[in-house]
């Protein structure tokens, strides 16, 4: 297995750590209500439609 040979410095592993941020979730308005915020590729918990189809019972 690969030891690196030398402790990295602060700045280098500040700098890798960087790019490591947390990204909000992709949503789009329910194609049905235009009301409810959804994910993509996931049916709606408010009508329960998915793909114009009803999958699941509304609340």
């Amino acid at each position: 297995m690969a030891v690196p040979k030398r402790r990295l410095s602060r700045s280098n592993t500040r700098h890798r750590r960087a790019q490591w941020k947390a990204a909000l979730p992709t949503v789009v308005d329910c194609p049905c209500t235009r009301r409810e915020k959804v994910q993509p590729h996931r049916a709606c918990t408010h009508c329960g439609l998915y793909r114009g189809r009803q999958v699941m019972a509304p609340k």
